[in-house]
């Protein structure tokens, strides 16, 4: 079993490993309703799934039927505008078939011009807060892609109270200095201020270089004790969750590794695996293009 701890402040104990439903996107029912089973053996809690991710809310449907109290479900809307977010939320509750969601997301607002659309007046962060008051919701957060996701947070964090960020996270992306100083800022104000932080592509090692063996949009760690690196570094902090990969064929071992987990890796081991994989970034830029 994986440990829980508290997700933020919304008084759910989440399993440490949420799980990524990006992974049910191309999927059949039959092979969905196996993850369930998967996720019940592990006693993970926690769903986190998005409007835009193909099929998955309509996968995750047929579980709710049976096991809604069992999860907490988390969903995403990538629309800007109020309208257009609002219709989103209602038909994500449709697909999921489900009355209300415990957390709405605003999907990866980071780019300047999308933000602002998202935050000014008529923006899909309005509509988030009536789905709240309207009882579709519970709690609210934002995620990000990209080396400016953490600064992008931040900047967030200072015109709205979110309950969660999500932002990718693993030792390879760390190395780019800002993009480490902006994590660690952000992660000190979440725990100030008791805000749930997620962390995405924790087996990401470089964009693919040739054909796809797995449906993550990045070449993953695929041995299990390389996996039960990766997982360990990410969850040697304490601060953070870890959401699962996009890859149905994955994710029996994070679920292993995660309910293994020991100390995090030294320097040596994690720069040793860096260098095997001839790891490179997965997003382009760096982390001033998109600074507030």
């Amino acid at each position: 079993m994986i440990a829980k701890v508290p997700f933020g402040q919304t008084g759910h104990s989440s399993t440490r490993t949420l799980f990524g439903a990006a992974a049910l996107g191309k999927v059949d029912q039959k092979t969905a309703d196996s993850v369930l089973d998967l996720l019940l053996e592990y006693g993970v809690n926690h769903i986190d799934v998005a409007a835009r991710y193909g099929d998955a809310e309509l996968r995750i449907a047929p579980w709710m039927k049976s096991h809604r109290k069992d999860f907490f479900l988390a969903t995403k809307t990538a629309e800007r505008s109020y309208q257009g977010a609002m219709e989103g939320i209602k038909k994500s509750l449709e697909r999921l078939g489900t009355d209300s969601l415990d957390l709405i997301q605003l999907h990866n607002c980071v780019e300047l011009e999308e933000w602002e659309q998202a935050f000014s007046p008529g923006g899909a962060l309005e509509a988030l807060v009536d789905a709240r008051s309207q009882g579709m919701v519970r709690f609210i957060g934002i995620t990000g892609h990209g080396f400016g996701a953490p600064a992008r947070h931040l900047q967030s964090l200072t015109w709205f109270p979110f309950d969660s960020v999500l932002f990718p996270y693993n030792w390879f992306l760390c190395q780019n200095t800002q993009y480490a100083i902006d994590i660690e800022n952000l992660l000190e104000l979440c725990v100030e201020k008791g805000i749930a932080v997620q962390t995405i592509k924790s087996l990401a090692c470089r964009p693919w270089p040739g054909e796809r063996r797995y449906s993550c949009w990045y070449e993953p760690l695929e041995e299990q004790g390389e996996i039960q690196y990766a997982v360990n570094w990410v969850l040697g902090d304490s601060r953070v969750f870890l959401n699962t990969t996009g890859d149905v064929n994955l994710l029996p071992k994070v679920l292993k590794a995660a309910s293994e987990t020991g100390e995090r890796p030294a320097e040596d081991t994690m720069r040793a695996l860096a260098k095997k994989h001839e790891m490179e970034p997965i997003f382009d830029g760096n982390t001033a293009l998109m600074r507030p």
